[in-house]
């Protein structure tokens, strides 16, 4: 089966490819854009030993010349030196701007790579192959590119769409359980952020996915792709509605940076405790019932994901070094911190007035948690 989920940007239009064994079909979807039969691919070593050499055969099976760089695995690899790297390696391969630079992994070469295409020869065109489930369901999607620097997440990027996504599902089952996750913490937050009836189907089904029902996962990319597809033509630029799909973010960026990216807390995970503590924030501002916040948690908890700060091994900041981290999060206008709030599940939105004083209150709470673990 597949399923192609549009994109409607005008003349910057693409389409999502979601089916199984897409890296074994992959040249028969990229010869039609290409100008030339040559392209230069950019992946990192975890998904070079798995996917690479295949990618490779696909396109050369159809008489596509391929030229390959890999990157160190990890989020820091989103970093200037990386960036650096990238570009002058793809300028190495005389990279045109009719060319195609395909991004093989997950969201961090996803967005690294995203960035370097489009700041090469101001602008090439690139094809996103996401590998992880997050990536399936979110980074590969909406043109957002970057990378990180010691200030905080994603502060440097560029918004530049790709020429067409293709999801292959396969490769799902490569990931490790704690990988499949985290990935499912994006896959979570779109029922959270505009779509109770899906969030629903994911309590009854988010086990399926993990255990590896490839019906359940198919649908659940589909239906996170095709609610991020819709988000993204309304506001492509984040200026308005796109803003809810950082719903649990600004918590996530904070504790991401709290952690200097390592692997002690991985972006999904960050995103299921962040839209965690934005439902028990939204609950204590009286913005939700209290059994709201509950369910979030109790699904996560079900699941067997991080659901709060004590699930964070290692030291963190005091509220107030949260607090610092998170009035770097670029979605601070005026100083003042931005927050995607709810009124119950599925029903999100901005809000830009909230009182510091409960958010330092609920950081102090939810610290006090862990020393009392």
């Amino acid at each position: 089966m597949i399923e192609n989920v549009h994109v409607g940007l005008g003349d910057r239009a693409y389409d999502i490819i979601i089916a199984e064994r897409l890296i074994e079909q992959s040249g028969d979807y990229i010869l039609p854009f290409l100008q030339r039969p040559k392209v230069a691919i950019v992946t990192d070593e975890n998904v070079a030993k798995q996917h690479l050499k295949p990618l490779e055969a696909a396109f050369n099976a159809k008489g596509i010349h391929t030229s390959s760089f890999v990157l160190p695995s990890g989020e820091t690899t989103k970093s200037w030196g990386h960036l650096s790297q990238t570009v002058e390696w793809l300028l190495d391969q005389k990279v045109e701007r009719r060319d195609l630079v395909i991004a093989l992994g997950g969201g961090v070469i996803g967005d690294l790579v995203g960035f370097a295409a489009a700041i090469l020869r101001r602008g090439v065109r690139f094809v996103q192959m996401p590998t992880s489930l997050l990536a399936q369901v979110d980074s590969s999607v909406g043109g957002k590119t970057g990378i990180n620097t010691p200030h905080g997440k994603n502060l440097v990027g560029a918004f530049h769409q790709p020429s067409l996504v293709l999801a292959d599902i396969s490769v799902l089952g490569s990931l490790a359980p704690r990988d499949f996750l985290a990935g499912y913490g994006e896959v979570v937050k779109y029922g959270l952020l505009g779509n109770s009836e899906f969030f629903g189907w994911l309590e009854d089904n988010g086990p399926k996915m993990a255990s590896g029902d490839q019906n359940a996962r198919m649908h659940a990319i589909k239906i996170s792709c095709e609610m991020k597809a819709d988000i993204v033509v309304r506001d492509e630029t984040e200026q308005g509605d796109r803003a809810l799909l950082n719903l649990g973010h600004t918590f996530c960026h904070a504790l991401e940076a709290a952690t200097g990216y390592s692997s002690r807390l991985l972006h999904g995970e960050g995103v299921a405790i962040g839209c965690a503590l934005a439902f028990e924030l939204s609950s204590r501002l009286g913005l939700c019932a209290q059994e709201v916040p509950s369910r979030v948690r109790a699904h996560l908890a079900n699941m067997g994901m991080k659901t709060d700060l004590r699930d964070i091994y290692g030291d963190l900041p005091e509220a107030d070094g949260l607090l610092d981290l998170m009035r770097q999060d670029k979605k601070v206008v005026d100083g003042q911190l931005n927050f995607i709030l709810a009124t119950d599940i599925g029903k999100a939105f901005v809000a830009r007035d909230v009182a510091q004083d409960a958010v330092r209150t609920l950081l102090i709470d939810a610290l006090a948690s862990r020393k009392a673990r």
